[in-house]
This record gives structure tokens, C-alpha cells and sequence, in this order.
């Protein structure tokens, strides 16, 4: 040990603050808890890191994942301040947009930008996922405070209907009856889409708990 002298939870907690580090899979394995095992982020890439990037390409590489954006999507995303400046020095490189509340978003020049009547498949995503943890304002995604505040209970996944957010789900295992559910909590929504919401989770379910004996979608409206 280089410090003997020192504590080591002290030395354990500066490392995490301190050092780029991974989390070693398996990490949070479904129905289990695991303790938590960190390696240098250089030692699992097998290669040293980058000591020359810079905020300019950080916010390229945001808005090729998130955008468009306003600057404070990536004061959100990042913890960081002083994004309008970084904004205004690569405006000539970006397109500009105008949302319904009139504010100016940004985006690479060579975006994907589908049609607007393009359907959006069903997608369930898991807690803490950074397509709607990256943006300030998660109204966007029509993100209803009610699914969030009540006895469900915070921080479920999220299941996004049309690109919009209509229901939030997690994942149940009756270890008697061998069957895997995923129960789906929902806002009103039409049929069509409570099929492919049902018809979504059930793939969700086969994927997560392949071994088990059966699989099953349990929709509940939010009041």
C-alpha cells in the first residue's frame, strides 16, 4: 500500500471523487444485489486517456446524443457552467432551431432529423436514463409529475409512447410460479398504443428472464 499512514476509507472516497473509474460488470444483475467493484477507467480500456480534449468537443459530442438543445440541457447533463459561451464560438458550425416557447436550440449540422409525422417506436428505459436525464427540461417529453410523486414510488423506468413519455414500468419475479412480469403504470392512451406498449414489454420481459416459465405485461392506469 503507497499511503499505510492514511485511512483507507478516506483514500477509497477520494479515488471515487477523483480518479476516472468504471464499475466491473455484473452490476446490477436483476433480482440481486451486488457490491459494487471499480477498476481505473485506463486500466479497462487497455489504453491511457486523452489529456487533450476539450469543452468544444464535449458539447459536439452531447448534441450528436441529445440534440437539439438549449444551453441549459447541458448545464443539466453536465454539472458544468459557462456553456453559452462554448455555444456562441461554434455557432457557425451548428443549426439553429426554434422551439413552440421561442427559444433558440442547437444541433450538429449533420443530424439525423426524420420527418415529423415519422411514428416513433414504444421503447421502455431504465431508471436514471440519460435521454431524459440530459435535458432540463423534461416537459419535452410530455413527462407527467403525477407518475413521479405518487405511493408508485420515484425513479421507475420510463416508457416512452410516440417519443413521449405515457407510462412508467419495473420488473416483478414470482419465484413460486416461475413467472417474470413487468408492470406497466400508464397514463390514458389509445388502444393502438396499449398494444404495442403490452406487446413491448412483453419482448422486455423474455429478454430480461429468458429462463423463466412465463411471461406476463400488467397495465394499470394512473388515476
Amino acid at each position: 500500500m503507497r499511503f499505510p499512514d492514511l485511512p483507507a476509507a478516506a483514500i477509497a472516497y477520494a479515488c471515487r471523487c477523483y480518479l476516472p473509474l468504471v464499475q466491473v460488470p455484473p452490476r446490477g444483475v436483476w433480482g440481486k444485489t451486488l457490491q459494487v467493484t471499480s477498476t481505473p477507467l485506463d486500466t479497462w480500456l487497455g489504453r491511457p486517456l486523452r489529456t487533450d480534449a476539450t469543452i468544444d468537443e464535449a458539447v459536439l459530442r452531447y448534441l450528436a446524443a441529445f440534440g437539439p438543445a438549449i444551453v441549459s440541457d447541458l448545464a443539466a447533463w453536465s454539472r458544468l457552467t459557462g456553456f453559452r459561451e462554448v455555444i456562441d464560438r461554434l455557432r457557425p458550425w451548428l443549426r439553429t432551431f426554434t422551439d413552440e416557447k421561442g427559444r433558440q436550440l442547437v444541433d450538429s449540422p449533420d443530424a439525423p432529423r426524420p420527418d415529423p409525422d415519422t411514428p416513433a417506436p414504444v421503447r421502455f428505459l431504465p431508471e436514471y436514463d440519460n435521454v431524459l436525464l440530459s435535458h432540463a427540461d423534461r416537459s419535452r417529453f410530455g413527462e407527467n409529475a403525477k407518475m413521479f410523486t405518487s405511493d408508485l414510488g420515484a425513479f421507475k423506468g420510463s416508457v416512452l409512447v410516440d417519443g413521449m413519455v405515457r407510462a412508467i414500468w419495473h420488473h416483478e419475479v414470482d419465484s413460486d410460479s416461475g413467472t417474470a412480469t413487468v408492470a406497466v403504470h400508464h397514463l390514458h392512451m389509445p388502444k393502438t398504443s396499449m398494444h404495442a406498449v403490452e406487446a413491448e414489454g412483453l419482448r422486455v420481459a423474455k429478454f430480461w428472464h429468458a429462463g423463466a416459465g412465463r411471461h406476463e405485461v400488467r397495465m394499470t392506469p394512473i388515476d
